[in-house]
C-alpha cells in the first residue's frame, strides 16, 4: 500500500510540475521577450507537446504487455515488447517530425505575418521543435516501460528535473537577452539528457539485454493491432482538445473565448489529478490480469474507485465554492462575471470525466483498448455535434452545457468493464483476449 501511495504522489507531481513552473516563469519570459516572442515559444511548445502525444500514442499497449509479462513471470520476454515499441515510436516520431520540417516554411510565413518576428527565426524554431518530437517519442518508451514495472519514482524525478531546468534556462536566457531559438535549443539539450537518463534507469530493470529498436514479429503485431485504438484516442484528444475554443472564437469572437478557456483550465485538474494520481493502477492491474482471482481484482477496483470519487468530489466542491473568486483574482471582475454562469456545468462535466478514470484504466489493463477508444471518440464526436447546435441556439451557456454530454458518455466505460467481470467464472484464470491472441501467434511462430 505504501508503494501505491508513493506512486500516486509521484504521478501527481509529474502532472503539476510543468503548469506550476510555467506559472512562475511565464511573466519573466513574457516581460523580457515581448508578446510576439513569447507567442512563438508557446507555438513551438504546443507543436512538441502535440507531436509527442501522437508519436507515443501506442505506449499504453507496451505498459499493459510488459506488466502482464511481469505478473506471469515471463520478464525475459519483456525486452522484445520494449524494443518493438521503441521502433514504432521512432518511426512514427520521425514521420511526424518530417511533416513538421517540410511544413515549417509555410507555417513560419503565417506565424510571422505581424512582422515583429522574422520569418527566419520562426522557421528555425519550428524545425527545432520537429527534432524535439523525435526525442520525446523515444523518451516515452523508457517512461512507459518503467511504469510497467510500477517504478514511478525515478522516471518522475528525471522528468521533473528536466522541466525545472528547461523552464529555468528559459527565464535565464530571456534575462540575458537570448531569444526563442536559444530557449528551444536548451530545451532540446535537456530533453536529450533526460531521455538518456530514463534509459539508464530502464537498464537497471532490464540488465544484460539490448534495448535498441527492433520490430519483433509477434510484439509488433500486438502493438499495431491493439495500439491503433490507443493511438486513435490520443490523436482524437489532440484534435478535439482545442476545437471548442476555435468554434467559440469563430462564432462569438475572441472576447467570448477568455471566460470559457479560464473555466476549462480551472476545471481540467479535476480530471488531470485523478488520471495522474491513479495512473499506478494501470500497470498494477495489468500485472495481475493473468493470475489474480476475480474477487481480488474487484476489491482493488473498489478501493481505486473510492479514491477516484474522493478526489473528484473534493476538487469539484472546492472549485464550485471558490472558482468564481479565483477567476476574479486571476482575470478581473468583467471576465469573472461572464464566467459565473458557465463554471458549474464545465466543472460537473470535468467531474464526470474524472470519475471515468478507474474504469478506463481497468478496461485497458484487461486488454480492451478498443472499447475505451470507441467510447472516448464517440463521446467527443457527440460533444462536437451537440456543441455546434447548442452554440448556435444558446451561445456560450449552450457550449458549456455540451461538455456535460462528453462527461456522461465517458462513464460508459463501466458497462463493458462490469460485463467482463461478470462473465468470468469464480476462480477462473483471468486472461484477456489480447493475451490469448498474442500467445496464439507465438505458438504458430516458434
Amino acid at each position: 500500500m505504501k508503494t501505491h501511495f508513493a506512486n500516486a504522489g509521484y504521478g501527481v507531481l509529474d502532472y503539476i510540475s510543468y503548469p506550476i513552473g510555467m506559472l512562475l516563469v511565464a511573466p519573466t519570459v513574457l516581460h523580457r521577450l515581448g508578446a510576439a516572442e513569447y507567442g512563438l515559444w508557446m507555438i513551438a511548445t504546443a507543436v512538441i507537446s502535440a507531436g509527442g502525444i501522437v508519436a507515443s500514442g501506442f505506449c499504453d499497449v507496451c505498459v499493459q504487455r510488459v506488466a502482464y509479462l511481469r505478473g506471469a513471470d515471463q520478464v525475459d520476454r519483456a525486452p522484445a515488447a520494449v524494443r518493438s515499441m521503441l521502433g514504432t515510436n521512432l518511426a512514427l516520431g520521425t514521420l511526424l517530425a518530417a511533416g513538421v520540417w517540410i511544413a515549417a516554411p509555410l507555417a513560419a510565413s503565417h506565424v510571422a505575418v505581424s512582422g515583429v518576428t522574422p520569418p527566419s527565426e520562426c522557421l528555425a524554431v519550428l524545425r527545432i521543435a520537429a527534432v524535439a518530437i523525435v526525442v520525446r517519442a523515444v523518451e516515452s518508451v523508457a517512461v512507459s516501460a518503467q511504469r510497467a514495472f510500477e517504478q514511478y519514482r525515478g522516471t518522475v524525478q528525471i522528468s521533473t528535473a528536466m522541466r525545472i531546468l528547461t523552464l529555468a534556462s528559459a527565464a535565464s536566457l530571456a534575462m540575458l537577452g537570448g531569444g526563442t531559438i536559444s530557449i528551444l535549443l536548451a530545451t532540446c539539450i535537456f530533453l536529450v539528457i533526460a531521455t538518456a537518463a530514463q534509459f539508464l534507469c530502464l537498464r537497471r530493470l532490464m540488465p544484460g539485454v539490448s534495448l535498441l529498436p527492433r520490430f519483433h514479429p509477434v510484439e509488433s503485431r500486438n502493438i499495431f493491432h491493439q495500439g491503433f485504438f490507443v493511438w486513435l484516442q490520443a490523436l482524437g484528444g489532440v484534435v478535439f482538445g482545442q476545437i471548442d475554443r476555435i468554434l467559440l472564437g469563430v462564432s462569438l469572437g475572441a472576447l467570448a473565448v477568455t471566460p470559457y478557456s479560464l473555466c476549462v483550465q480551472f476545471a481540467h485538474p479535476i480530471y488531470g489529478l485523478s488520471a495522474s494520481g491513479l495512473n499506478f493502477i494501470f500497470p498494477y492491474l495489468s500485472s495481475r490480469a493473468g493470475a489474480a482471482p476475480r474477487v481480488g481484482i474487484k476489491r482493488s477496483l473498489w478501493k481505486a474507485f473510492g479514491c477516484n470519487l474522493f478526489i473528484v468530489v473534493s476538487g469539484s466542491a472546492l472549485l464550485l465554492l471558490l472558482g468564481d473568486r479565483l477567476i476574479r483574482i486571476w482575470a478581473g471582475t468583467e471576465v469573472a462575471g461572464n464566467a459565473k454562469s458557465i463554471l458549474a456545468p464545465i466543472v460537473v462535466g470535468a467531474a464526470l470525466m474524472g470519475i471515468s478514470v478507474t474504469g478506463t484504466y481497468a478496461l485497458q489493463a484487461l486488454g480492451d483498448f478498443r472499447s475505451v477508444a470507441f467510447i472516448t471518440l464517440g463521446g467527443r464526436s457527440a460533444m462536437l455535434l451537440l456543441m455546434v447546435w447548442m452554440l448556435r441556439h444558446h451561445g456560450l451557456q449552450g457550449l458549456a452545457l455540451s461538455r456535460l454530454l462528453y462527461g456522461a458518455v465517458a462513464l460508459a466505460v463501466y458497462l463493458p468493464l462490469m460485463q467482463r467481470l461478470k462473465s468470468e467464472r469464480p476462480g477462473a484464470r483471468r486472461v484477456s483476449p489480447l493475451t490469448i491472441s498474442i500467445e496464439a501467434q507465438e505458438t504458430s511462430n516458434p
